[in-house]
């Protein structure tokens, strides 16, 4: 694959009419004596070890790869010294490229201590001659050659992976299939051809490296397999530790060192320069004393649904409104925390308390508290631009997807009063977690059985679901407990709706950060400190840092992702923030593990009702790169008329994508993707009335249909109008029979996001430079009683283009200057 880089703004397509120094001279001296040994005993055994080394070094390579010979290889070997010698066992030869690589105790005895070394391919006899020389050879002086390092040896043997782990040995995988984040710590020179390795055998590598004179180092996610054949192939790595700055070091911290790290953070910390854009969280209040909130919370922002119940947090509530602040403002508050620089908030906070604090909400009236709530924020501060986060879910499963009156108020709040000029809201809601013991064996089959709670089955909102990435298990307290979904997989409380009719929206739209649960084996799954996130505590008194994990962290994460790219793009309306969160999104692999080599609809059905569209990146929903641009329009247009006494669908939109056709043809076979995403918003019209006919919840849909290949525009047009119906409430868009696009017409039509990727050669998508978006039925055109027929709608089509081979091309520029040249003609 080629690589990315992400620094170029997105392409908005405009609608035409559319210090003193002082000498030092060091002290003389010899070196220590080497330890007396039976020379010829001492030797003969030395060869006879370094020889099996080689012969093992031998076998090993007849197993390496020719795909993965990169760079240079040769032979990791572990030499046991005794701790006190190893400064005068002199280990490396810089001439013969021998370098020493890690020291760590020996597993062996107490006294030793095991260094590994890297000997290329070409000195891989040079300790063998040494020993030798030792054993026959004299010096001038009588001694044996080479007694300072061979005399000082007590053992060789070859390396593994085990042998360069230098962290706590009780931290190394339990067994070698177990996916962890490792740090790795690779030789001088070597991340380039680590990076080309890495990708041939599909190591996931974060993008950040830390530099260092001798080593770089970077985080990957493997297992003791994968890399065994790093080092077998090539002789990149010099040493690896277990990545873990996670949550329970601050949590074994004395109070005031914990305040020294929120100094340190505070210090760095640049405040909103401006409150003219806001997360508003609807929950159990928010402690404003903790420092790392008050930066960003005004007192005069701190609201309340019913005055009895305060705007604070509270015990009652296991501070959780607290803990959503800490990542609504900072995200990664733990990256925060222990990363250099300045921190600049792009955002300040808005607290309503929703949750009393004794007994509950009645679970009918949550409707209309989350509409009070939204009121008394807005009414507070009419000027905002803000995105409104509650990861507060009802008890109760939905109905297979059925919508609620809360769930609807919420749809409603999302759409406004549907008037173009009154401004939409973007909401953020969580799909739910699982409740009770979960055990490893109930994994992901629990999941899919565990329907979406209330209100998430909204069609309006952008609902999140949760996945993980944690893994890693540092605390001694756990050292023999392992984590129950893997890395890269759906969090093991996430709720799913794949049981949903398939009428009903896909939920979640999206996963993100949710932490894991860990057992012993024996124990049903619990929350552990490293497998969950860091935030802050309702209690700064008493502690800085708390917990958060499942379904809420994975909210907040996302309202955090919303909320920067609003500060980015001010312009945007709530769709398309929420259209580029979902286009951002893809599935990881170890997700992808779940599909068979053929899959079937069913089965990516399933995968779409588990993760949504998949995990968003931020970095991606920012910013193009010239071989991976995304373009955005928004539109609107009128989908009823009036046409004597009947309601007919009035009118489609032709998007003439500003292509670069000639650039793509250029690439001739070229693999490429093309994705595409819409996103509305619709009124809902929820009475329980089997939402068929006339009585449909939605008041209308959008679909979105991409000129084929080998279509001229008269006959797309052509097409489309025929696929308008006249009297139909839904009809296919016939993707079907375009072949290329992953999830095909029947799953690209459902909810109010619509989202699907298209793939095939650069020479085919050149010619598939137009986009129609035309409206179906709904309740505004089926029910004429309530003369919605004349209301416009709103939409964005976000429209990406990526060139999937590794091949230097710029299709960003012809655009861009495309736009530019329709600006000015427009003007």
């Amino acid at each position: 694959m080629p690589e990315y880089q992400y620094n170029l703004p997105h392409l908005y397509v405009p609608i035409p009419d559319t210090g003193v120094r002082q000498r030092y001279t060091p002290r003389g001296g010899g070196g220590k004596t080497a330890p007396p040994r039976d020379r010829s005993r001492h030797a003969e055994a030395l060869k006879q070890a370094y020889e099996k080394v080689i012969k093992e070094a031998q076998q090993q390579k007849l197993l390496r790869e020719p795909e993965l010979e990169i760079g240079e290889s040769g032979l990791y070997v572990e030499f046991q010294i005794q701790a006190k010698e190893i400064k005068e066992a002199k280990l490396e030869n810089s001439n013969k490229k021998i370098e020493l690589l890690a020291v760590r105790p020996s597993e062996n005895a107490e006294e030793l201590l095991s260094a590994t070394v890297f000997i290329p391919d070409q000195s891989d006899k040079f300790f063998l001659e040494k020993i030798i020389a030792y054993r026959d050879e004299d010096t001038k002086k009588g001694n044996p050659k080479n007694q300072a390092l061979v005399a000082r040896l007590e053992d060789i043997h070859l390396s593994s992976v085990r042998q360069i782990f230098t962290d706590q040995p009780e931290l190394f995988p339990k067994t070698d299939q177990d996916i962890v984040w490792w740090e790795i710590w690779l030789r001088r020179g070597q991340k380039e051809t680590f990076n080309q390795v890495a990708q041939q055998i599909q190591i996931r590598t974060t993008e950040h490296s830390i530099s260092f004179p001798e080593r770089e180092v970077l985080l990957a996610l493997s297992n003791v397999i994968t890399l065994e054949r790093v080092i077998r192939n090539t002789g990149v790595i010099a040493e690896l530790r277990l990545a873990k700055d996670s949550p329970s070091m601050f949590f074994e911290m004395e109070m005031t060192e914990q305040v020294d790290w929120i100094d340190d953070l505070l210090d760095r910390v640049v405040k909103p320069s401006n409150d003219e854009l806001a997360i508003c969280l609807l929950d159990s209040g928010v402690t404003r004393a903790h420092r790392l909130i008050e930066i960003a919370l005004d007192s005069r922002d701190m609201l309340t649904c019913n005055p009895q119940w305060g705007i604070g947090d509270s015990r009652r509530w296991q501070g959780h409104g607290t803990a959503m602040a800490g990542i609504l403002l900072y995200g990664d508050l733990l990256k925060a925390i222990t990363v250099s620089g300045k921190i600049l908030l792009s955002h300040c906070l808005e607290s309503v308390r929703m949750l009393p604090e004794q007994g509950d909400n009645i679970p009918k009236l949550y409707g209309a508290i989350t509409r009070s709530a939204v009121s008394r924020a807005e009414i507070n501060a009419p000027h905002r631009q803000r995105v409104t986060c509650m990861a507060i879910t009802s008890s109760y499963e939905t109905a297979q997807g059925k919508p609620s009156s809360w769930s609807s108020a919420i749809d409603q709040l999302c759409f406004g009063k549907g008037e173009l000029e009154e401004p939409q809201r973007l909401i953020v809601v969580p799909v739910g977690n699982i409740c009770g013991d979960i055990t490893p064996e109930q994994y992901l089959d629990l999941n899919d059985l565990s329907q979406a709670l209330n209100p998430s089955q909204a069609w309006n909102p952008l609902v999140v679901g949760s996945y993980t990435d944690k893994v890693n298990i540092t605390d001694c307290k756990y050292a023999h407990w392992r984590p129950i979904a893997p890395a890269g997989d759906l969090s093991p409380r996430s709720r799913t709706s794949t049981l949903w009719a398939s009428q009903w929206p896909i939920r979640p739209d999206i996963v993100l950060e949710g932490g894991n649960l860990a057992t012993d084996g024996i124990s049903p799954g619990m929350d552990v400190d490293d497998l969950q996130t860091i935030t802050t505590h309702y209690e700064p008194l008493v502690r800085q840092f708390n917990i958060l994990g499942h379904t809420s962290a994975a909210t907040a994460f996302a309202s955090h992702m919303a909320a920067v790219i609003w500060a980015t793009y001010p312009q945007y309306g709530p769709e398309t923030v929420r259209a580029l969160i979902v286009h951002s999104a893809g599935w990881k692999p170890a997700m992808l593990r779940h599909l068979p080599q053929k899959p079937l609809q069913s089965h990516k059905r399933t995968i779409l009702r588990r993760y949504g569209y998949g995990v968003p990146s931020l970095e991606k929903a920012l910013q193009s790169a010239q071989n991976d641009l995304t373009m955005i329009l928004e539109d609107d247009l009128q989908p009823f008329k009036k046409d004597g006494g009947k309601i007919k669908v009035n009118e489609m939109n032709l998007h003439l994508i500003p292509w670069p056709q000639e650039d793509l043809e250029k690439l001739r076979e070229a693999e490429v993707e093309l994705k595409v995403t819409l996103s509305y918003f619709v009124e809902p019209n929820p009475g329980e009335r089997g939402w068929v006919s006339r009585h449909t919840y939605a008041s209308h849909g959008l679909r979105f249909s991409v000129k084929r290949t080998s279509e001229k525009l008269k006959e797309f047009k052509k097409r489309i109008n025929i696929q308008i119906p006249k009297d139909e409430e839904e009809i296919p868009t016939n993707n079907d029979k375009d072949s290329g696009w992953f999830l095909g017409a029947q799953m690209q039509s459902i909810g109010s996001i619509h989202s699907d990727i298209w793939r095939g050669t650069a020479a085919d998508l050149a010619q598939r430079e137009a986009i129609a978006i035309y409206p179906v039925g709904g309740w505004w055109k089926n029910n004429p009683a309530q003369e919605k027929w004349n209301q416009r709608t709103r939409y964005s089509l976000i429209v990406s283009i990526r060139v999937l081979e590794n091949i230097e091309t710029d299709i960003y520029t012809p655009i861009e200057n495309k736009i530019k040249q329709s600006v000015m003609i427009n003007n």
